[in-house]
């Protein structure tokens, strides 16, 4: 019984570290590849960043950027 707590508990913390962190948009796409063999990171996933900003790879490297705007045409 001790190890069916055990895991449930193990599979509940998994689930809950792949939630998302409340963004519900998606990166931007990359449409320029830097020429560093390994670019720097600025952060590794949207925890590291402030609110409202998530952690996309830019063109050199991850960093945090804000939500893009819409452009309504």
């Amino acid at each position: 019984m001790k190890s069916v707590a055990a895991l449930l508990l193990v599979g509940m913390l998994i689930l809950w570290a792949e939630l998302p962190t409340g963004s519900a948009w998606s990166c931007p796409p990359v449409r320029i590849i830097c020429a560093l063999h390994n670019p720097p990171n600025r952060c590794h996933s949207d925890r590291q960043c402030p609110p409202f900003k998530k952690c996309c790879p830019t063109f050199c490297g991850r960093k945090c950027i804000s939500k893009p705007s819409s452009s309504r045409v």
